[in-house]
């Protein structure tokens, strides 16, 4: 009977830091209070939602890591895409079937990434290396995806005049718009690439904090986030281009025509 609880004694015992950690966020709900903000209660209520899921995944990561089977590798990484899929679509709620634009769009952006550092045996297939690795990768793709077909859809509504005539000289919709995909693709992706020219200059990244604090050498936790650094490119990039391509079929008719309900709404 005490082996049984014993896991929990000493996830109660490591959970002191975290709590006391809170104290940082009970002063900033203060200061939201006295400046009259009201963003209190939604401060609280952030971290103790972030303080159940984190606690609910790090038990589900301990199982997962001690499966031999692929599924738990699979499984848990689709999960992380519809979820990705799903929060990227609603930054471009106007964009029809965004959900599932952005969702086919990451999976295929990490996925060829993933199978690429795999290839080339930078990473081992187990869920203990590839789960949180391709966290890393969906995550940084739902962000530069959703500003992606976000920025596509409201630069072609703004410059509609000159799409329209563009295709009415023959032009076929992905020439029509090249130039709207080239800016939303820039605009997406120049924080990626700008977080990657100044990554150690102006701040440590995560996962290289995580392992210097894990007690690894600072040149292994370095090694490491050039690799990082090296995904969430590729990644993102690739997802980002696929959802150009993607969104392409919703925004023009069959008769190569814009389709003007999609650019009605504000």
């Amino acid at each position: 009977m005490e082996w049984e609880w014993e896991w929990l004694v000493e996830f109660l015992k490591g959970m002191i830091k975290p709590a006391a950690a809170t104290a940082v966020v009970l002063l900033a709900a203060l200061l939201s209070y006295y400046q009259k903000l009201k963003l209190e209660g939604e401060m609280v209520y952030a971290i103790v939602r972030a303080f159940i899921q984190l606690s609910v995944i790090g038990f589900v990561l301990q199982f997962i890591f001690n499966q031999n089977s692929s599924w738990w590798i699979i499984l848990p990484y689709l999960f992380m895409v519809s979820v990705a899929g799903y929060t990227a679509g609603q930054r471009a709620k106007h964009v029809p079937h965004g959900k599932y634009i952005a969702g086919a769009s990451i999976l295929v952006g990490t996925t060829l990434t993933m199978l690429l550092l795999v290839l080339l045996n930078v990473f081992p297939f187990t869920p203990r290396y590839i789960i949180p690795v391709a966290g890393m990768m969906v995550g940084n793709a739902m962000t530069v995806t959703g500003v992606t077909m976000k920025r596509l859809r409201d630069d072609i509504r703004t410059q509609m005049n000159l799409v329209e005539t563009a295709l009415a000289l023959g032009a076929t919709p992905r020439q029509a718009t090249i130039q709207q995909v080239k800016r939303s693709l820039v605009i997406a992706l120049s924080p990626v690439i700008d977080n990657t020219k100044t990554v150690g200059l102006i701040s440590l990244p995560g996962a290289m904090t995580g392992l210097i604090m894990g007690g690894a050498s600072p040149v292994e936790a370095i090694q490491l986030q050039m690799v990082v650094m090296n995904m969430l490119i590729g990644a993102s990039t690739m997802s980002s281009i696929m959802s150009t391509y993607f969104c392409w079929p919703n925004f023009f008719t069959n008769a190569y025509q814009l389709e003007t309900k999609v650019f009605s709404m504000e």
